[in-house]
């Protein structure tokens, strides 16, 4: 497969594909790229992630990252890689693309939006909420499931469902959701396989996409010239900013929380993997800022926090020139589509064993720690019990024997009124969606969609208060 830049560039947007309206047109001086990352920052489930769980779940220190201050960082360090690539090294990776494309506009937005957009679709609680979802559909639905359409939700993905949110379920008024261009879109697809694929795949461990969305996704591949199993290239760039954000900034969140200290960090990394000449360099500055730090009146506590500060500015600064001189060398190759589905770009890049042995650290001395096992466990129960209440208005609220598309008869489990409420306090647009007559997706596959649709869609805090309130009315 032979990829091209102005193919993968695409500024067309869906909606502009079937209404025949100009899609090169330029709005308040934005070119169509830039305007994806606005519209992705304007969203409302961007600002939902600002009380969704990072890494540490309903985190009271205002300092330790969320799921958008995450969202945020990544997207400030892909947008950083596209610029550099760009003005630095644009014969290498750009090599004869027109002007006409203004890749100095369109590639460092485009870079930005996807790193925006990433993590969209993740549930509340973080990845563990993607875990409780799983674990409940395979007790509740196996019956149900046991087809090809069953893996979307037997294996429930945070990524799917943000290429389902920004395709389908903003904005009201039409079905093409926040209507991005295709190379954004395409760009998103970190796994670009369907559910029934992954099984039987020896590279993808998880699906970029529900079976619901799979004519948009073979139309964004028509579009921009790729096909299953092949990536974006900005979709490496994506996961390697997202890799660092994890692997670096954790460790600075887990020492903010008190956890660890900044010597401990020292200690592992150099006990680990000492002779690696990324965490020499890196250590070997930060332990230099450390003596000077120790040699102003700080208290312990601050100088953790500025050595963790100082350890962040030049490990992210070495890891981000490391994955730009790697996409330069690999560029060709991915291009060409040599490089295969098992490719990683930071896996390739001399920053692996830096943020392979931080990620250790982070899993050690954060993940695995007490607290945050047993808000983890909170959050399961949380989410376990909001599916089993919202169940109770979801199924058979639209009978699948109904004698028009459009009528809406219901099941003795949705009379009910604790039925009926259940179901009115989902969000309308994932109702009016789930109850649309064009919907020809089989009954038990909206009714199981239109829950996660639901539970995914909500913040940590939104949950435990619905939650709190359904279980008050079930009696």
């Amino acid at each position: 497969m032979e990829l091209s830049w102005q193919k993968l560039l695409n500024g067309k947007r869906r909606k502009d594909k079937f209404s025949g309206a100009n899609p090169y047109s330029i709005a308040a001086g934005r070119v169509e790229l830039e305007r994806d990352y606005d519209r992705i920052l304007f969203a409302t489930p961007t600002r939902r992630m600002a009380d969704k769980t990072q890494v540490f779940p309903l985190e009271r220190n205002d300092s330790v990252r969320n799921r958008l201050t995450h969202s945020h960082e990544v997207s400030n360090l892909a947008r950083s890689i596209g610029n550099r690539l760009v003005f630095e090294f644009r014969e290498q990776v750009f090599k004869g693309v027109s002007d006409d494309l203004q890749i100095e506009r369109c590639v460092p937005s485009l870079l930005a939006a996807i790193g925006l957009a990433h993590d969209l679709g993740n549930p509340p609680f973080g990845h563990q909420g993607e875990v409780a979802m799983q674990e409940w559909f395979q007790r509740n639905n196996a019956s149900h499931f046991n087809n090809q359409l069953g893996q979307d939700f037997l294996k429930f993905d945070g990524n799917a469902q943000t290429f389902r949110l920004v395709t389908k379920l903003q904005v009201l008024n039409d079905n093409y959701g926040l209507n991005l261009t295709y190379a954004t879109l395409a760009s998103m697809l970190k796994y670009p396989v369907a559910p029934q694929t992954v099984s039987s795949s020896e590279h993808w461990k998880k699906h970029g996409f529900f079976n619901s969305e799979l004519t948009i996704v073979e139309d964004i591949w028509q579009e921009t010239g790729l096909s299953e199993h092949y990536r974006h290239p900005f979709t490496y760039i994506m996961e390697a900013c997202d890799d660092i954000a994890y692997s670096v900034l954790d460790a600075e969140d887990i020492v903010k929380k008190g956890l660890a200290s900044f010597s401990d960090i020292v200690d592992f990394l150099e006990h680990q993997n000492g002779d690696d000449a990324m965490t020499c360099s890196v250590l070997q500055l930060a332990k230099q800022k450390n003596m000077e730090f120790k040699q102003q009146s700080l208290s312990p506590r601050e100088l953790n926090d500025v050595s963790m500060q100082i350890f962040r500015v030049y490990a992210v600064g070495h890891a981000i020139s490391a994955i730009v001189d790697q996409f330069v060398a690999d560029c060709d190759a991915i291009m060409a589509g040599d490089l295969g589905p098992g490719y990683q770009l930071i896996e390739a890049s001399t920053a692996n064993h830096f943020c392979s042995n931080l990620k250790q650290f982070d899993y050690q001395h954060g993940y695995r720690h007490k607290s945050v096992l047993e808000l983890e466990l909170k959050g399961n129960n949380y989410i376990t019990g909001i599916m089993d209440m919202l169940w109770l208005g979801i199924h058979g609220h639209i009978n699948n024997k109904r004698s028009k598309p459009n009528s809406a008869q219901f099941s003795h489990a949705a009379k009910s009124p604790f039925g009926r409420y259940a179901y009115e306090r989902i969000s309308e647009n994932y109702r009016r969606i789930f109850e649309d007559p064009t919907n020809t997706m089989p009954i038990e596959y909206k009714e199981a969609q239109l829950l996660a649709d639901a539970v995914s869609g909500m913040t940590d805090t939104y949950l435990i208060t619905i939650h709190d309130e359904l279980k008050a009315l079930l009696k």
